[in-house]
């Protein structure tokens, strides 16, 4: 008898180093991922699917039989000692035994036979779902690491997904997930760059050209100064004056209709209000009142694909940093001038 004890309290103790040196592993893809590559037909992706899915009951079961293992080893060591020295034995194997099992070589072995019997084990797990939920609250939830939490750590995501999505698509989604933190000042054209025309500048063949050259689409129509905007002056009105007519006014021809839009609003907003008013370019104020640029649909559009629209009315590439070069001059007298 004495003999079988200790031939069962060997194979036990094996059972149980081995148990303990298994490391289930899962895919370094997301779940989302493993499905889409499953429903495509990728069947290395449906192995490491069913994986993940059952592995919170192989650690359950991995634990269970751990625990029962102890519990045998423990009545053994009672039966075969007195109660005192299989209790001390008991809780020696059960401090130590998991560093035990994790010496290298005995690892490799575990996890060489785990891995060959995996599909049976999985199997036996999905056929037996409802044993397996008795003892499902001894492991912890399984979740998925690449759960993202916030916009800043998508951006990361984004950024570091080299290879996934092209430079282009990154960029179009980058800028898709700032676009409702973007104002409209971060992207306006500032008042220096604004050309616009006096209302009652006589639109004669000369002032047409030079309209035209300057390469803009519509032009802010002005009462004295840029401050009071009380019209807009299309291009495409232009084309229909009567050109037997001696002249027209530009407050004849212009458009009275004239929006404005705070420039700390965000840009959601501006593409609510450029849909919702059907209109192409706003006046953008400060907290004042006073003007301090333009805001068109193409700004925004641009922002929010993040490139450049180039069409051949554009002059700059790039209108912001052109105003850096102060082209019209502002505030430079010719006399000495000092900035403080």
């Amino acid at each position: 008898m004495t003999i079988v004890l200790i031939f069962g309290y060997l194979v036990t103790l094996a059972v149980l180093l081995i148990v303990l040196g298994v490391q289930p592993k899962t895919s370094s893809h997301s779940q989302f991922e493993l499905r889409r590559r499953s429903s495509l037909g990728d069947e290395k992706a449906k192995i490491l699917l069913r994986q993940r899915e059952f592995l919170r009951d192989i650690i359950s079961l991995q634990r269970a039989v751990a625990s029962l293992c102890l519990v045998i080893l423990s009545a053994i060591s009672v039966y075969l000692f007195n109660w005192a020295a299989g209790l001390f034995l008991s809780i020696i194997i059960a401090l130590e035994i998991g560093a035990v099992a994790r010496i290298g070589l005995w690892q490799k072995y575990s996890q060489q036979l785990y891995e060959k019997y995996e599909p049976l084990i999985l199997t036996t797990i999905e056929r037996h779902q409802v044993i397996l939920s008795l003892i499902r609250s001894v492991s912890p939830v399984v979740g998925d690491s690449r759960v993202v939490e916030s916009k800043e750590e998508l951006l990361e995501m984004v950024a570091q997904s080299s290879g996934a999505i092209s430079s282009s698509e990154k960029k179009l989604i980058t800028n898709g997930l700032k676009f409702n933190d973007m104002k409209v000042e971060e992207i306006m054209t500032p008042r220096s760059m604004i050309e616009s025309v006096p209302m009652n500048e006589l639109l004669g063949p000369l002032v047409l050209d030079d309209l035209h050259k300057k390469g803009y689409s519509r032009f802010p129509v002005i009462d004295g100064d840029i401050d009071h905007v009380v019209g807009m002056l299309r291009i495409q009105d232009l084309l229909t004056i009567d050109r037997k007519a001696k002249s027209h006014r530009a407050e004849t021809v212009m458009s009275k209709d004239v929006y404005y839009i705070r420039e700390n609003q965000t840009l959601q907003h501006a593409l609510a209000a450029f849909l919702k008013t059907q209109h192409h370019l706003f006046i953008v104020v400060n907290e004042f009142r006073e003007t301090v640029g333009l805001l068109s649909l193409e700004d925004v559009i641009e922002a929010l694909l993040g490139q450049k629209i180039i069409d051949e009315y554009d002059v700059y590439g790039d209108i912001r940093k052109a105003a850096t070069a102060n082209p019209q001059k502002n505030n430079l007298p010719t006399k000495t001038r000092r900035d403080v």
